[in-house]
């Protein structure tokens, strides 16, 4: 398919991450096949991270088609955007439609980015998945790139205002080695085996992040390691309560 509004996106996006002076680390970007179909598995911690989980894959030079509810497609301003990039509308209410358009997107050879945990983790600890990334890798007969994001929640995520103009924030993007379901197989013991992979590569990216929250900013560091992020138990009574507008 033809890409003409990729490619000017992408150009703006760099330009985004140059003034910002984001300090963005890359890590095992060799995991993304340079040819044929693959789903990448993504943590989500960020409102913005279907940004930088595209640019954990440009090295291999790939684009990424992300699978994103319909709503934003709706959008005035974001909604030719997203199709213009041909991403994967979802409709939850009728999901089958966009599985199978992502299933056929696989075959075809494109690159598939998925969310499995659905929502942004307030706890910035990986959540439980949802099996769709592993069945439709098992479906299409390609492989699953697990990777995990770390610093974006410091520009916008959820309970907390956007801070879209801070500058000089580490981002961390990690790839893991890729999982190979294959139809038949136990779905929900792959997806059990992808959240192990990506808790692991969020540990990483947590430990080896280059800076620590100042005392006011303890907000973004989960509660195990000090920080006042809430439990992951808290985070799903948060997440149980009526949408508000964050």
């Amino acid at each position: 398919m033809a890409d003409f509004v990729y490619p000017p996106v992408l150009v703006a996006a760099r330009t985004m991450f140059r003034v910002l002076d984001n300090r963005i680390r890359i890590e095992g970007a060799q995991h993304v096949p340079a040819r044929g179909g693959a789903v990448i598995a993504c943590t989500h911690v960020s409102y913005l991270d279907f940004i930088y989980c595209g640019l954990g894959a440009r090295p291999a030079k790939r684009l990424v088609r992300f699978m994103a509810k319909h709503e934003i497609f709706a959008n005035r301003v974001a909604g030719p955007l997203m199709r213009g990039m041909h991403h994967i509308p979802v409709d939850r209410s009728a999901g089958q439609a966009s599985y199978d358009e992502a299933v056929a997107r696989l075959r075809a050879g494109e690159v598939v980015g998925v969310f499995p945990e659905a929502t942004i983790s307030r706890s910035f600890t990986v959540k439980a998945l949802k099996t769709g990334a592993v069945r439709m890798a098992a479906e299409a007969g390609v492989p699953i790139v697990p990777m995990a994001l770390w610093g974006t929640q410091r520009l916008w995520t959820k309970g907390q205002p956007k801070n879209l103009a801070r500058r000089h924030v580490p981002i961390s993007i990690l790839l893991g080695a890729p999982l190979h379901p294959a139809l038949g197989d136990d779905c929900e013991a792959g997806t059990a085996e992808l959240r192990s992979r990506l808790s692991e590569l969020l540990g990483r990216a947590q430990a080896d992040y280059p800076e620590s929250p100042t005392p006011s900013e303890r907000w973004w560091l989960p509660a195990h390691l000090g920080g006042t992020a809430p439990t992951p138990e808290d985070a799903a009574a948060l997440d149980a309560r009526p949408a508000t507008r964050d």
